[in-house]
């Protein structure tokens, strides 16, 4: 008894499918700012005080649309890339988790800082705020990426949620 007795003979008219798959690749774009500032970042910089991320980004305060962005920093506190999560409207920006750690997990980050500007000039942190940080530390912690402060740059200050205790 063979498989051609038992089920018949196998026909194969057609011609065999093809079959396309989507693939992913990580695609990095190097940004060049070419201004007369010699120590803006300098290669190598820590990130160890809110006050330094302060002084670095409180350039957004020129900016007329709130902007939410990261630093995904190495397993030293240096920054490796940084990304424009989203650029919103005069007083709120959408932020969702899964774009936050799109490309933290691209970047291969260890940690996050969260930046972003109030164009009102008050850095004082609104209810919404405070519960996407939550969020966003809670995401952070199961995917093995940790959030460490998030700073909302002001016009002459800036509020860091660690130093306020509110993360």
């Amino acid at each position: 008894m063979t498989i051609e007795t038992l089920f018949g003979k196998e026909e194969t008219t057609s011609k065999p499918r093809t079959i396309k798959f989507k693939q992913i690749k990580a695609v990095y774009e190097t940004l060049t700012v070419k201004e007369e500032i010699a120590d803006y970042l300098k290669t190598g910089t820590r990130f160890t005080a809110p006050s330094q991320v302060y002084e670095t980004f409180r350039f957004l305060m020129q900016e007329t649309k709130e902007m939410f962005m990261t630093l995904h920093l190495d397993g030293k506190n240096r920054i490796m890339a940084m990304d424009i999560v989203s650029i919103g409207s005069l007083n709120q920006s959408i932020v969702h988790p899964r774009e936050v750690f799109k490309t933290a997990c691209l970047s291969n980050a260890a940690a996050l800082i969260l930046i972003h500007q109030h164009p009102s000039g008050d850095p004082a942190p609104s209810q919404e705020d405070i519960t996407i940080t939550k969020r966003l530390k809670e995401a952070g912690e199961i995917m093995g990426i940790k959030v460490l402060d998030h700073c909302i740059i002001g016009q002459d200050s800036y509020c860091s949620f660690v130093e306020r205790g509110l993360l």
